[in-house]
């Protein structure tokens, strides 16, 4: 569960950011604009990153505020698990990144797939969405759902990509160190369940 305050300071900017979208009047777009600013102070404070580029990075959208869509495709080999080294942590995930605008969940999943590990593959099915909030990830500025796809490996070989720097298939009692900003151990372990028990249920939160 993540702390109060980054919980509070989300809500303010979500507040801040679908005032400034849809008030009129100018007195009230003058409070959003400091509640946006309240919100920033918020992260500076209990954070090392600056004013400056918290307010670029979190404090920078405008429309309806919504929580971000994080897409990983869930690829195994026999009995192991597909995973790239990423090169910002040097640490471990299934591939995967951000929802692309004009994609679908699938279309997102075989195209990160494809771009950081080398291999072509079809998307079968969706086997958990996650608010990331529920799960042991470090703190972080966004709201987050998290979509895991269940894909299988058509052709292409291993390779890495522009943000990977290794890539390889791991046995779910042999994990290398996993890059918990994008995957925990206790999800990977409930990806494991899946190649067990084809017929279970897709799991929400």
């Amino acid at each position: 569960m993540e702390t109060k305050w980054l919980e509070w300071a989300k809500q303010i900017q979500a507040i801040a950011q679908i005032g400034l979208t849809y008030a009129k009047d100018v007195y009230d777009l003058e409070r959003y604009e400091e509640l946006r600013q309240i919100s920033v102070d918020i992260l500076s404070n209990y954070t090392s990153v600056s004013q400056e580029k918290i307010s670029l990075a979190f404090a920078n959208e405008s429309g309806y505020a919504t929580p971000k869509v994080d897409i990983r495709g869930v690829v195994f080999n026999g009995n192991k698990i597909l995973l790239v080294r990423e090169k910002l942590d040097g640490a471990w995930a299934l591939p995967g990144g951000w929802a692309d605008i004009g994609l679908s969940p699938t279309e997102i999943a075989v195209k990160e797939i494809k771009e950081e590990s080398g291999f072509d593959v079809v998307p079968v099915r969706l086997l958990a969405v996650l608010d990331k909030k529920f799960h042991n990830h470090p703190p972080e500025p966004y709201h987050v759902y998290k979509l895991f796809i269940r894909c299988e490996i058509v052709g292409g070989q291993a390779a890495t990509g522009v943000e990977t720097s290794a890539v390889d298939f791991f046995e779910h009692d042999d994990l290398p160190e996993l890059s918990l900003e994008r995957n925990t151990a206790e999800q990977i372990k409930t990806m494991f369940e899946f190649l067990e028990n084809p017929a279970k249920e897709v799991i929400l939160d």
